[in-house]
């Protein structure tokens, strides 16, 4: 049964990570309780090094005291592990199971990488290239949407999974790169509006108005000077 497979399911977790936020929609989405392990990553402890000695770095599921690493792959391992728990976050088919991983993927190297270019980088041609950069990413996810009412098509999926925890950053990157997320990619906004109703989602995701002040630490403490 569920009950007892998900016994000793613990997620090492840091509140606005989105990539940890993931992983707290994900087990929302498919019920599967958990014990939340909150991580102090300015001290980071045994028990995260241990988890993950390689890159040191949330979110980590421990089932059973084994410890799965990075987002992508947890969501993959939650399908896999618990397949009796609905929904599946990756569709059956090869070809759409290929098509929401690159969307994820797109999430990841571009959205995440240029937003964090754009926090980092002091005034300058390197950030004007970022915000571009993020500009453009956001279109590619605006068009892909187009008339659907999710990522992944008429119902909440893998894709959406991946995208959704940025969407708490959005405005934080659009008051950085200077541009209107609605001018930008209406049908985005739209989006993160229509996620954001989701119960898996309001519970496990942080108001972007956190998120800015959480940006704005983060450029203050380790941005160029």
């Amino acid at each position: 049964m569920a009950g007892e497979k998900n016994k000793g399911l613990q997620l090492l977790d840091f509140w606005v990570s989105p990539f940890a936020q993931r992983c707290r929609i994900a087990l929302a989405e498919k019920g599967l309780p958990y014990e939340p392990l909150e991580q102090d990553l300015s001290n980071k402890g045994e028990l995260l090094l241990r988890a993950n000695p390689v890159h040191g770095k949330v979110p980590v599921l421990l089932h059973g005291g084994r410890p799965i690493c990075e987002s992508l792959v947890i969501l993959h391992y939650l399908d896999e592990a618990f397949p009796e728990a609905a929904p599946a976050l990756l569709p059956s088919d090869p070809r759409a199971r290929a098509h929401a991983r690159f969307w994820a993927d797109i999430a990841d190297r571009k959205v995440f990488e240029c937003g964090t270019r754009l926090w980092k980088l002091k005034d300058g041609e390197a950030r004007a290239r970022a915000r571009g950069e993020m500009v453009e990413a956001l279109r590619a996810l605006d068009a892909e949407l187009g008339d659907k009412p999710y990522l992944a098509g008429e119902a909440f999926g893998f894709a959406d999974l991946a995208v959704v925890p940025f969407a708490a950053w959005f405005p934080g990157y659009a008051r950085l790169g200077e541009f209107s997320l609605e001018e930008v990619c209406p049908r985005l906004a739209a989006w993160a509006e229509r996620c954001g109703e989701r119960e898996s989602v309001a519970r496990n995701m942080h108001l972007p108005e956190k998120v800015c002040e959480f940006i704005a630490y983060l450029k203050d403490k380790y941005g160029d000077k």
